[in-house]
């Protein structure tokens, strides 16, 4: 197969141009050999997701993250470390089959295209491709994440995820390798099923990294018109709490249609930080404690559902 400039990855292409080519691989090894692409698609992988991941998690736990939920009788001693080395020790292996999927696209088998002219419709084309990405990856990864609930699946993959009751924005990440993998997989099927311009597709990974964070990073605030239809952070709270409910990645569309839906317990004055307040009042934790290392009370909680 006869690659051209056009055929490779946005990423791929930049780093070749600018640092790969002359800092890195010798002359003599072309930039359309497959060991070097792979190589390097690992290389870029992993470094992205790190920075993705680190950059993204810091910015919300220090920014947006409410640490008052660190009181909170759920969650657990050093949890932010602990959920940090989880997740930095799956993403290098959730890479491997991720990078296999990437190297496909690199090769010109998706649908990935350069320039608007290339699609039929034009730029409107795009607004629909961006419409469609989140509507397919949102009804594929409910179903995913469902699938990871049965009762014979759950204890192998899905459960870590679910050791954090009170999540932080570095719980984003924190998965069990197959169980990231399998969750990120309808982003890298859409563009071999669909068009794609390939800086919407990278826009859209950003997105996802981001939005990812952002149902863990515990603000509950959703605009009034917004709280039935998008599932943010008070949705997929209960989901950690409760176990079986509100699945869905970005809608809450298919936890309605799947029977799953639950009104989130922020909405309804039974959330995790008036869970706190209530044991402030009661003197079962004080105010001046900081975080659960330095709360007693720590690991004392109600056992969930799944326990």
């Amino acid at each position: 197969m006869n690659l051209t400039d056009s055929d490779m990855d946005l990423v791929l292409n930049v780093a070749d141009q600018y640092v790969l080519t002359p800092y890195v691989y010798p002359s003599s090894w072309p930039e359309e050999g497959a060991l070097r692409q792979i190589i390097t698609l690992l290389v870029v992988t992993n470094l992205g997701a790190a920075v993705l991941y680190l950059g993204l998690g810091w910015l919300s736990y220090q920014f947006i993250f409410d640490h008052n939920l660190m009181k909170h009788p759920q969650f657990l001693k050093n949890q932010v470390r602990r959920e940090i080395k989880y997740a930095m020790t799956s993403l290098p292996i959730i890479s491997i089959p991720t990078v296999a999927l990437f190297f496909f696209e690199v090769r010109g088998y998706s649908k990935l295209y350069d320039n608007v002219e290339e699609s039929t419709m034009g730029w409107p084309f795009l607004l629909f491709s961006m419409i469609s990405f989140l509507l397919f990856t949102d009804g594929c990864i409910y179903w995913i994440h469902r699938f990871l609930h049965h009762k014979r699946i759950y204890k192998h993959f899905h459960k870590p995820h679910h050791v954090w009751k009170i999540p932080t924005p570095f719980a984003s990440h924190a998965f069990h390798p197959l169980d990231g993998f399998l969750q990120g997989l309808p982003y890298h099927i859409y563009p071999f099923l669909f068009p794609l311009h390939k800086v919407l597709y990278l826009a859209l990974y950003i997105f996802v990294n981001i939005w990812t964070v952002s149902i863990h990073d515990g603000d509950y605030r959703v605009p009034g018109p917004l709280q039935e239809v998008v599932n943010g952070a008070a949705h997929h709270t209960d989901h950690h709490l409760f176990f079986d409910v509100n699945y869905g990645q970005y809608f809450t569309l298919w936890d309605r249609i799947g029977g799953s839906y639950r009104n989130p317990s922020v909405l309804e004055g039974n959330g995790p930080l008036d869970c706190i307040r209530r044991l402030m009042a009661e003197g079962k934790i004080s105010s001046s404690e900081d975080n659960a290392d330095t709360n007693g009370y720590a690991n004392s909680g109600t056992k969930s559902k799944e326990q």
